[in-house]
């Protein structure tokens, strides 16, 4: 019995890999269209990555996973936040992609706040994040954080030495309370190379689908790759409490990136399964005397594909 049922889901994972392989190829459309010697040079810094049958079945796992640990979190209450820091086109975004790709948007979410306006910027420093944590039965995930304070604002001048002073002395104490109040909290640093940074940022200017990823933000950071080096140790230093430790995910090589960060973020949850009532169809009802009404031509999307 337990060998058909082994049968059965693996059946069910080959059937899910071949109907859902479109849209994963359509994330993977993302590599850019080079010029052939930016291309060269790419290849040249690359030793092959994982198979793309094999990536997308580990991925496929993985995901299938997840959805298990969002029923967890619906049935328990569990709170769970996730950050995600690192340079610049470290691949923060692609992890959170593929971690949301199948879940429920009423579970699980992304915060991705801009810079903050002039009002926030007279607040408690943390106050703006704080509407943002998770209620019970939710998982957030934090496309940069308050760690921006720490980073991009202390080396692009946008804070200053006490303001950076005061957060290493604060966050330890906000982390704590978090976690007293049952959020499980997890922190993410991707990590890439200069070199891989300056192609990929050469990527994104020779592909007009990725150009509006590049601010002057972003290229700046370039210039000051060195003083970002010193902020992100200071930081990794400073923050990394037992209470809510830093995890280090190795990003040149973006596939093996995404997998294991996503396993790692599997491993962190002391999720179970979850039983479920039996799901019935319920049958259409038939009324004799409707009449479907016929609606205008011109409410319909024209058929052009």
């Amino acid at each position: 019995m337990a060998e058909d049922r082994d049968g059965e889901a693996m059946d069910w994972l080959e059937a899910e890999l071949a109907d859902t392989l479109d849209e994963d190829y359509e994330l993977e459309m993302s590599e850019p269209a080079l010029s052939m010697e930016i291309r060269r040079i790419y290849r040249q810094m690359h030793p092959p990555t994982i198979p793309r049958p094999e990536y997308f079945r580990e991925l496929l796992s993985l995901q299938s996973e997840l959805i298990k640990l969002q029923d967890w979190v619906s049935a328990t209450g569990a709170k769970i936040v996730v950050i995600f820091e690192g340079r610049d086109s470290a691949g923060k975004g692609g992890v959170i992609k593929r971690i949301t790709q199948r879940l429920n948007p009423r579970v699980c979410r992304v915060v991705a706040l801009p810079a903050p306006n002039d009002r926030e910027k007279t607040q408690w420093y943390f106050q703006r994040y704080v509407p943002h944590l998770p209620a019970g039965g939710e998982i957030v995930l934090f496309d940069r954080s308050w760690y921006n304070r720490a980073g991009v604002e202390r080396v692009m001048g946008f804070a200053d030495s006490d303001q950076v002073e005061q957060f290493f002395r604060d966050v330890p104490e906000f982390e704590r309370m978090l976690v007293r109040s049952g959020i499980i909290l997890i922190k993410y640093w991707f990590s890439i190379t200069d070199e891989e940074q300056q192609l990929r940022f050469l990527m994104r200017i020779h592909d007009p689908l990725k150009q509006w990823k590049l601010s002057p933000m972003d290229l700046q950071s370039r210039v000051k790759w060195e003083d970002y080096t010193k902020a992100k140790e200071e930081m990794l230093e400073r923050t990394n409490i037992p209470e809510a430790p830093w995890y280090i995910v190795e990003g040149n090589d973006k596939k093996r990136a995404r997998l294991n960060c996503m396993n790692h973020f599997l491993k962190q949850i002391p999720y179970g399964p979850v039983d479920h009532e039996d799901v019935e169809l319920p049958d259409r009802v038939f009324k004799p005397d409707y009449e479907r009404a016929v609606l205008p031509q011109d409410l319909y999307v024209p058929q052009k594909y």
